[in-house]
């Protein structure tokens, strides 16, 4: 098989100009290689997500020119795909249930990195069972991590490495409410369907570490990664579909496809002019080295509107 990507977005609400960088440079980067593209709905959470957001995403990729090759199931139908992979990992007796409550994780005596994400410390992980069956609430399940240092080269942000133990520690795979996360969820999905690149935002960096391991252990490849940096307003904040800053309703009111497309190239550092340009043009001249490594400020804001 040759080059997959993939564009994986929650449909909890309308796209906006982050999650529009996210599809648009992933779909460049799998379509300069001749690769097929992939759209998968990730919908694990179905308390936040709805199908009218699903459909609203579908459209709007259409508009903006990026066409999928395949749309595969979205997660929340995968329930039973992920409880092989969830017993493959009991058998290996790599699994053990974790009672801490989210004010327990968050104590200021547990060891955080400069980010602010806390590192498990293992707490659950010896309980007798009798300290089990003494516990009153349901347990989250957690992965047992090595101590061992994952590394691999980014295409965007270069050089990464991970010391499981030592910087995340023992990471959950399946919630006390039973819905399985996204460490768990992605590296399934992307083991599945041959996903060869994965290009996402930044702030799933250090995902990657925790990642590649679940792959080692289910035996699928590694992708290449590549995380593109965040989109930022002028006043530092980061886009989101919180703030409904730039959503794809107000994006296509004001704007033509390739007139945000173009934008977006020039923001990025693609093109050298804002000029308009097609997703598929573009993608003819793509080149990742030419791609900003930091935080991309759209002073354009207002010009937009």
């Amino acid at each position: 098989m040759g080059a997959v990507g993939r564009f994986a977005p929650t449909p909890s609400g309308r796209m906006h100009l982050g999650n529009v960088f996210a599809a648009l440079m992933s779909y460049l980067s799998i379509k300069s290689k001749g690769g097929v593209w992939v759209l998968r709905m990730e919908d694990l959470d179905t308390l936040r997500t709805k199908q009218e957001y699903a459909d609203l995403l579908r459209e709007d990729l259409l508009w903006l020119g990026l066409e999928w090759d395949e749309e595969t199931q979205p997660q929340s139908r995968r329930s039973r795909v992920y409880d092989r992979y969830f017993d493959a990992l009991q058998d290996m007796q790599l699994l053990y249930p974790c009672y801490c409550t989210r004010s327990q994780l968050h104590n200021v005596n547990a060891p955080h990195l400069s980010d602010g994400t806390y590192v498990y410390p293992g707490t659950c992980r010896n309980l007798t069972h009798a300290q089990r069956l003494a516990q009153s609430r349901q347990p989250s399940y957690r992965v047992m991590v090595p101590d061992r240092v994952y590394t691999f080269t980014d295409l965007v942000q270069g050089f990464y490495q991970e010391n499981l133990s030592a910087d995340c520690g023992d990471f959950v795979v399946r919630r006390a409410d039973g819905v399985y996360v996204y460490q768990l969820a992605v590296t399934v999905d992307d083991g599945e369907t041959g996903v060869t690149e994965v290009v996402r935002g930044m702030d799933l960096l250090s995902s990657s570490p925790r990642q590649m391991y679940l792959q080692e252990l289910f035996g699928f490849s590694t992708p290449t990664y590549a995380h593109i940096p965040m989109l930022m307003a002028p006043d530092g904040r980061r886009l989101s579909k919180r703030d409904r800053d730039l959503d794809m309703g107000a994006l296509r009111s004001r704007l033509k496809p390739e007139q945000l497309i173009g934008i977006l190239a020039h923001a990025a550092g693609l093109t050298d002019t804002g000029d308009a340009i097609s997703p598929a043009e573009l993608a003819g001249i793509f080149d990742w080295n030419r791609l900003s490594r930091t935080d991309i400020v759209l002073n354009q804001i207002s010009d937009i509107f």
